[in-house]
C-alpha cells in the first residue's frame, strides 16, 4: 500500500481506492404499500417492542429503486439482490411477479430471494412456482429462533433441530435454489450441525450471523459459530446489518466485525450487503460504505472488488 493511502487512514478517511467503483448490493428490500400489496408488519401490525431496532415508523412508507439509488448518493449500484420483505405470505408469488415488473422498468433488482415455507406440505409446488421466474435465485425461510442465548428449547417445531430440515433443503437444492439463512449468533452452531449433514445446497448466511452481543464473551461465541459454519464450503456470508437495537452506529466496533468475518470465511466467500432501508435506521448508506472501506483497507484490490462486486455476482448467478 502506498504511503499516501497509509496517511489517509491515519487521518480517519479510507483510501480512495478502497471505495467501490462498481457495487452489488446483495441484500435490500423494496415495497409499495397499498396498490393491492399487503405488508402486515408495516401497515397494521406495527410493533416496535419486538423489532430489532425498536421504533421503525420511518420505514412505513414506500421504498423504491430510486430511493435505494438516492440513498447510495452516487455510488453506482450496478446490480442488486432483493430479499423477501415480509409481504403477506399468501402474496409471496405476487411479490416475485411485482419485482420482475420493477426490474423491467428500472434495471434492479438483478436477483430475487423469494419466500416459501420450506417445511410445508406443498413446499415442492411453491418452489417450482418461484423457480419459474427468471430472476429468482434463492429462498429465505427463517427458522424458528429463541429470543436469547439462554432461551433455546429442544423439540420446538421449525427450529434448526427440527428433523424435517434435511428433506426441506434437499427439495430446495433440487430446484437449483440457494437458502438465505437468517439466525442470531446463538443459533450458528445449530446451523453448522444441520449443514454438515445437509445435501449439496448453497447457503448464504445473512447479516454476518447477527452478532448482537458485543461483549468479549458474546463475540467469542459468535466467532465459534462462524468458524463452525465456515467449515461448510458451500456457505457464504453477507456482511450486513451491523446495527444494534440500543446503540448508535459504532464504526470501530462494526469494522472489527467486518474484519473478523473476512478472516473467518475468507474474502472469496464474503459479500457486501446494505439491508436498506432497514439499516438506514442506524446508518446512512455513505457511512456504511466508509465503514467497509476502512475495514478492508489492508486487502488488495482484487479482494475488495470481490466483496463489493464479484462474489455476489457469482453466488446469485447474476449475468
Amino acid at each position: 500500500m502506498c504511503s499516501q493511502a497509509r496517511a489517509e487512514r491515519r487521518d480517519g478517511a479510507p483510501p480512495s481506492d478502497a471505495m467501490p467503483a462498481a457495487l452489488v448490493d446483495a441484500h435490500h428490500h423494496l415495497w409499495q404499500l397499498g396498490a393491492g400489496a399487503h405488508y402486515p408488519w408495516l401497515q397494521e401490525q406495527y410493533d416496535p417492542a419486538h423489532f430489532m431496532f425498536g421504533d421503525y415508523a420511518a420505514l412505513c412508507r414506500d421504498f423504491a429503486v430510486d430511493d435505494l439509488r438516492d440513498a447510495a448518493q452516487g455510488v453506482p449500484i450496478v446490480a442488486s439482490v432483493h430479499v423477501e420483505a415480509e409481504r403477506a405470505r399468501d402474496e409471496a408469488l405476487a411479490e416475485t411477479r411485482w419485482l420482475h415488473e420493477v426490474a423491467a422498468a428500472h434495471g434492479l433488482p438483478s436477483a430475487v430471494v423469494a419466500w416459501v415455507d420450506l417445511l410445508a406440505d406443498d413446499a415442492d409446488q411453491r418452489l417450482a412456482e418461484q423457480a419459474a421466474w427468471p430472476r429468482v435465485r434463492g429462498v429465505r425461510f427463517k427458522p424458528c429462533t429463541a429470543a436469547s442465548a439462554d432461551a433455546i428449547i429442544d423439540g420446538v417445531p421449525g427450529t434448526l433441530r427440527d428433523p424435517r430440515w434435511p428433506a426441506a433443503l434437499a427439495r430446495l437444492a433440487a430446484h437449483g435454489l440457494s437458502w438465505d439463512l437468517r439466525v442470531p449468533f446463538w443459533h450458528l452452531g445449530d446451523a453448522a450441525a444441520l449443514l454438515a449433514d445437509a445435501p449439496d445446497v448453497d447457503v448464504v448466511l445473512e447479516h454476518a450471523g447477527l452478532p448482537w452481543d458485543r461483549s468479549e464473551a458474546g463475540l467469542a461465541r459468535w466467532r465459534r459459530g462462524m468458524e463452525a459454519l465456515a467449515a461448510s464450503p458451500r456457505v457464504t456470508v453477507k456482511i450486513s446489518e451491523l446495527g444494534l437495537r440500543d446503540a448508535v452506529w459504532n464504526e470501530v466496533d462494526n469494522a472489527r466485525i467486518i474484519r473478523d468475518t473476512i478472516a473467518i470465511f475468507g474474502w472469496q466467500r464474503c459479500l457486501f450487503a446494505s439491508n436498506f432501508p432497514v439499516a438506514g435506521l442506524r446508518v446512512s448508506y455513505p457511512a456504511l460504505l466508509r465503514t467497509f472501506a476502512r475495514a478492508m483497507a489492508d486487502l488488495d484490490d482484487a479482494a475488495r472488488h470481490a466483496i463489493w462486486h464479484d462474489n455476489a455476482m457469482r453466488v446469485y448467478r447474476i449475468a
